[in-house]
């Protein structure tokens, strides 16, 4: 008798502080994406990381928001990341959560090591959200992830979500579905080795 393989972990990274925030809402699609495809997700939305301190490198007691977004992706086979793109580059809560990842540092596979991890940026206009897509893609190289071959980009300016949620435009559903679709594939692939 064979055992179920192990669903894979997604855990999602995004949002602003405003409940309902654009980004969060592409992010939640794209996690939905993942779940339709066997995977278990977590989101760490707007909410949660408004709720983390600013990161201090200085040695220190954690506070119990950094601990779980650290034991978050610690425990992650893939992770997707969504940043509204404010004036060319991501914004400072979504920075403060990666620089967060430092506490992970003398981990055995710190910060995102070998992981894949997916990139949506939402902004008013399509040269802020390309800007921000190559700043969050050359941070995730620096956390030593996997940025995904394809990374959404949303353009904010236009009426992305019906008031249930839904993508309106069926190319930004698809980017969102792509994204959660490239984690699961190196997500698998990695389980693999």
């Amino acid at each position: 008798m064979s055992s179920s393989p192990k669903r894979p972990l997604i855990v999602g990274i995004g949002g602003t502080i405003r409940p309902g925030s654009i980004s969060e809402r592409a992010l939640v699609c794209s996690l939905q994406a993942a779940e339709a495809k066997g995977a278990e997700t977590r989101l760490l939305g707007g909410e949660f990381l408004g709720a983390l301190p600013i990161f201090d490198p200085r040695p220190g007691e954690l506070s119990a928001a950094q601990r779980e977004l650290a034991d978050a992706v610690r425990g992650a086979d893939g992770v997707i990341v969504a940043t509204p793109g404010y004036h060319g580059s991501l914004s400072g809560l979504i920075k403060n959560a990666l620089d967060t990842l430092e506490v992970t540092r003398k981990d055995p596979a710190p910060y995102f090591q070998g992981r894949p991890v997916g990139t949506i940026v939402t902004a008013d206009g399509w040269q802020a959200a390309g800007t921000t897509l190559s700043a969050l893609r050359a941070i995730i190289h620096a956390l030593r992830g996997w940025p995904t071959p394809f990374g959404a980009a949303l353009n904010a300016s236009t009426d992305l979500f019906d008031p249930e949620g839904a993508c309106r435009d069926p190319k930004d559903r698809w980017q969102l579905a792509t994204v959660a679709e490239q984690v699961m594939e190196f997500a698998h692939m990695r389980a693999a080795q």
